[in-house]
């Protein structure tokens, strides 16, 4: 029997997906998806990834079925679960989408490769975003880039076109979370899985809530519906990162001419969001470029700097939330309710691990990997080695947490909604609430210490001697004469004050800083 293996992964949807329908004009196909026992074992994996997941197959199953495929789950290791089914039923052709995930999924990738060659099966993957195998050089990204995303979408199979073959073994449930040793809880308000609910998030976002996306996605108060909150369905593929472009400018397209309030703000809102979407592939390119920067210091001239002094008491507070500084223990409260925070606040909680808590990255980097539901390894330790410093080339960012609480949440109500003991805290106090005098704390019956923690250290003491070594470290000779091989391996070339980036249409938009 001739047919070919359709291997989805991250890419959890039907449109937009040109393995597949490659697959479909070759003849029977066989859509795939393998629960890897290994692959949640690993230290970044949780229980709302998998749960997520499993509602991206549900929905996938459905566009499958509409196209007259079944959508077929095997529990295992990919490569004993191709050769089981080869052995079976061989198959000569093997199609799926390229991935940058983790060091796990990169050495499983690459002994899929071996056991293709070892059976003779062709191996064919397709770009997934934006990012590109085997770059080059960074000078030609951007135009690679565009190139991609302004390329025609392929259209999804018609409805009853495909043709399918069955695994040739019982179908086994899925297993549960405590089965694969996922913690068994999850974030109660997470964002649910799909196709159909990241459509909806999308067309939500274009018809309405951007305009209020520039200006307002900076504060934890407005971001929840002010940011698109697509990142978790381009991190699984429920949607394209294509057809998200695409669908931004021909809403640009629409609102052009257009002087009403709403109108302009939306255009300034959808102009920001291309830029981050542009910045979404930058960053995962690092990853592909160089996989060990999720183990390793970008510059190794770092090598040190914060290793040895691991304070295990800091790392425990901060996961508890009980650092004592109200809007970094208010969002680990939200991302444990919701799996989600926005962007600065990301920003302020590793910078508060990495400056006056000296912790090192990487374990605080996997703890929010599970409990970010819209973890993308390729942004995740991009950012983390940005803000801890470690890159070399890119500016030293401190968040200093009381002032982000000052400007992003004056009136306290965000640290009031998530942090319960401060909704007795009178204001003139709630910055700072470790510093109330006794008999404020027994008339507002809080108890510093107790119903509230005291700052693990002094701020602005912490703060100043870790950019002091930062700063000493990166004045070194031989640590500065290490950047430009940095540069030119992971830098942008656009120029941040400069308006060059190529659309499709020819016009251009302009390259917006990030926070982190």
């Amino acid at each position: 029997m001739s047919y070919t293996v359709v291997w989805f992964k991250r890419d959890l949807r039907v449109h937009d997906h040109a393995p597949l329908v490659h697959a479909a004009r070759q003849g029977k196909v066989l859509c795939l998806y393998v629960i890897e026992p290994s692959l949640w074992a690993q230290p970044d994996a949780a229980s709302q990834h998998y749960l997520f997941i499993q509602e991206c197959l549900q929905d996938l199953a459905q566009q499958l079925r509409a196209c007259g495929a079944r959508l077929q789950v095997a529990v295992g290791e990919v490569t004993e679960v191709f050769g089981r089914l080869h052995a079976a039923v061989p198959f000569s052709h093997l199609v799926s989408h390229e991935e940058t995930g983790n060091g796990h999924t990169f050495a499983r990738d690459k002994a899929v490769a071996r056991w293709c060659v070892e059976q003779g099966v062709t191996w064919r993957e397709w770009p997934q975003h934006g990012v590109v195998r085997r770059l080059p050089t960074r000078d030609v990204w951007h135009a690679l880039w565009a190139e991609l995303m302004y390329a025609p979408r392929v259209a999804a199979p018609e409805a009853g076109s495909l043709s399918d073959v069955a695994l040739p073994w019982k179908t086994m449930d899925w297993p549960g979370c405590e089965a694969l040793g996922l913690d068994a809880s999850s974030p109660p308000r997470r964002q649910r899985g799909g196709r159909a609910r990241g459509a909806e998030v999308l067309r939500e976002f274009l018809s309405e809530r951007s305009r209020h996306y520039r200006g307002g996605i900076s504060s934890p108060l407005t971001a929840p519906s002010a940011c698109s909150r697509l990142s978790p369905y381009l991190a699984y593929g429920c949607l394209s990162l294509r057809e998200v472009v695409q669908g931004t400018e021909q809403r640009l397209l629409q609102l052009k001419g257009n002087t009403d309030d709403d109108a302009v703000w939306q255009r300034k809102g959808l102009s920001a969001f291309v830029s981050r979407l542009h910045w979404h592939c930058h960053f995962i390119q690092k990853l592909e470029s160089e996989p060990a920067i999720e183990f390793r210091n970008v510059h190794s001239g770092y090598d040190g700097l914060r290793e040895a002094g691991w304070n295990a008491g800091h790392f425990a507070a901060l996961v508890a939330g009980r650092t004592g500084w109200p809007m970094v223990d208010a969002c680990v409260a939200m991302l444990r309710e919701t799996g989600w925070i926005n962007f600065r606040m990301r920003a302020m909680l590793v910078s508060v691990a990495s400056y006056p808590l000296w912790l090192h990255w990487r374990p605080v980097g996997l703890w929010l990997a599970r409990q970010f539901i819209d973890y993308e390894p390729g942004i995740h330790w991009s950012q983390m080695q940005m803000q801890a410093g470690t890159t070399g080339i890119n500016t030293t960012r401190v968040y200093n947490p009381i002032k982000q609480a000052q400007d992003q949440d004056p009136h306290g109500r965000f640290v009031r909604r998530w942090l319960p003991a401060l909704r007795r805290v009178p204001d003139a106090w709630l910055l700072q609430p470790w510093r109330m005098p006794p008999d404020v704390q027994t008339r507002c019956g809080v108890r510093v210490g107790e119903d509230i923690p005291v700052p693990l250290v002094d701020l602005e003491a912490a703060t100043r001697h870790a950019k002091m070594r930062i700063h000493a470290l990166r004045a070194r000779p031989e640590v500065r004469a290490a950047n430009d091989a940095i540069v030119k391996r992971h830098a942008s070339r656009l120029r941040r004050d400069r308006v060059d980036a190529p659309r499709g249409n020819g016009a251009t938009y302009s390259q917006l800083s990030l926070d982190l």
